[in-house]
């Protein structure tokens, strides 16, 4: 185990050398930092997935039961599959004053740099408590911090503000968007493609609903962006996967649509279903019910994730843009976990070392100048709350 002081250099490479792909565990690396918050004496809660094959951790340097700061960040990345790196993905490799790994980026270089300022924290006698929270299944829904932000408050200690270490470039961001993704289920009845008019053709129902979300998106285009803030400027809709059919000669019984919205803070996403559905039901479905009553159009839930909504002068605004040297906030596309805090009753912003540009891709990296821009921001966040 580590011992004494580590740069933030030595701990991504540790981090990233944890294979901690959404579809994998990441318990091992949740392991790695309790025991090194203990060699300084810090206790970890440990939030565990309800299969117990992930868990987040939740640890406060600091007097406890006084509100405090959350550093939040999230250990899982996204797959390596089929991209074209030119180094191992899992080993940090530096170059040109880049640190190339998965994860480097999004979001372990944060977590690395929180774990750096470890020492000072704790030798810091804080009068009001830093927590750090690390979680997981950030990339397939934000879906992995949900237990541990519903126990602050409860039986955790609940912070007066929150900051997300999302790569940011170290800008202050108050507001994003909210990501909710569906699956659409066409069921018809399969016949030979000959034969057309004793079957309901699933893949053809299924095109009348893309078409209805492309006017959708045509509208939400035109709405704009009232506050003029985002890019792009509107909520947007996408359809990502289709999966129909079974053989050239058969008419489809079954095809299912995946989409997505991604909505500015305050859109209402309940009255787009429902108008979506209420298409399904009265347009599309009564055509397929001709040849076949048992026919029928499902739309689930994959997952959700709130926006977060501008806060003007809260508390982590404030805080962030001191320590940050900034008098302007900024919003991004994506969506992060920061709206399960502010949902929560929490001050919260997005601030974090790294360009979300090279977030996903081949050859991710970060620029060490980032990760030292982080470790100043952490200091002034440290001698704040010493006091």
């Amino acid at each position: 185990m580590l011992a004494g002081r580590t740069t933030t250099e030595e701990l991504l490479a540790y981090l990233v050398a944890f294979d901690t792909t959404s579809r994998n565990s990441n318990l091992e690396l949740i392991a790695f930092v309790r025991d090194y918050l203990a060699a300084f004496g810090i206790e970890s809660v440990v939030v565990p997935s309800e299969a117990g094959d992930k868990a987040s951790l939740f640890a406060t340097i600091g007097p406890s039961g006084v509100g405090g700061v959350c550093l939040s960040g999230h250990s899982d990345v996204v797959p390596v599959d089929g991209q074209p790196w030119t180094s191992d993905p899992f080993t940090l490799t530096p170059k040109d004053d880049r640190l190339y790994g998965r994860g480097s980026c999004d979001m372990k270089g944060f977590i690395a740099a929180c774990l750096a300022m470890v020492p000072d924290m704790a030798a810091g006698r804080l009068s009001t408590p830093i927590h750090l929270l690390v979680s997981y299944d950030e990339e397939v829904g934000c879906t992995g911090v949900v237990p541990a932000v519903r126990r602050l408050g409860v039986d955790l200690p609940l912070p007066r503000a929150c900051i997300v270490g999302e790569p940011t470039s170290m800008r202050v961001v108050d507001a994003h968007k909210s990501g909710i993704a569906y699956v659409t289920t066409v069921t018809g009845r399969e016949a030979h493609s000959s034969m057309p008019q004793l079957g309901a053709n699933a893949i053809f129902a299924a095109a009348e609903l893309v078409g209805e979300l492309d006017r959708y998106r045509a509208e939400l285009v035109a709405a704009g962006d009232p506050s003029g803030r985002f890019d792009p400027p509107n909520t947007t809709v996408q359809v990502t996967v289709i999966q129909g059919g079974t053989a050239g000669n058969i008419v489809p019984r079954d095809c299912a649509i995946r989409w997505n919205v991604r909505g500015l803070p305050g859109f209402d996403e309940d009255a787009l279903l429902d108008r979506f559905e209420r298409f399904g039901r009265e347009v599309v479905l009564p055509k397929l019910r001709e040849t076949a009553p048992e026919a029928a159009i499902t739309t689930d839930f994959i997952y959700k994730v709130p926006p977060l909504a501008p806060q003007t002068g809260s508390e982590a605004e404030l805080l962030a843009l001191r320590l940050a040297g900034q008098n302007r906030t900024y919003t991004v596309a994506y969506g992060t976990e920061g709206g399960h805090f502010q949902a929560q009753g929490i001050s919260t912003i997005v601030c974090g070392p790294g360009s979300i540009d090279q977030a996903h891709k081949p050859d991710e990296f970060i620029e060490v100048a980032q990760l030292r821009a982080c470790e100043r921001f952490l200091k002034g966040l440290i001698a704040e709350c010493a006091g």
